[in-house]
């Protein structure tokens, strides 16, 4: 065998050793991408299985809260149509009680004036004033 032969052997075994490996490394990119891939996969079937099962839920939130709005916005015109009828009634009543008894409500209403104007200046007496510094 000579030095050339021996060099070319050599060679040629080096190659095969250089495509082993390469093929060796595409191999294991090949394997990484569908791991890769499957993983992915695996993922995005568990997203579209947590949105079917979140899309009801969030479906029925919406209409217990819409059914609150509505039960709400009824109560509050409820309330509102009750104190406008309570109010109309005082009102009459008192109306009715001026037209009876005249002298009566003039007194009552010179006496709540009166004790308001005294509450009124008894109020204004106890704040305190503000105090001007010279400078």
């Amino acid at each position: 065998m000579t030095i050339q032969t021996a060099t070319d052997k050599v060679a040629d075994s080096a190659r095969h050793l250089a495509d082993d490996v390469l093929q060796s490394a595409q191999d294991a990119v090949q394997s990484t991408r569908s791991a890769a891939n499957n993983s992915l996969e695996k993922a995005e079937e568990s997203m579209r299985t947590l949105r079917s099962q979140a899309d009801p839920v969030i479906d029925d939130l919406a209409a217990r809260a819409q059914e609150l709005a509505a039960r709400s916005i009824d109560y509050c015109a409820e309330t509102g149509a009750k104190a406008r009828q309570k109010l109309n009634e005082a009102a009459e009543a008192t109306n009715k009680y001026v037209a009876e008894q005249p002298g009566k409500s003039l007194v009552i209403a010179a006496v709540s004036g009166a004790a308001l104007a005294a509450l009124l200046m008894m109020a204004s007496r106890r704040s305190p004033r503000p105090t001007h510094h010279a400078y």
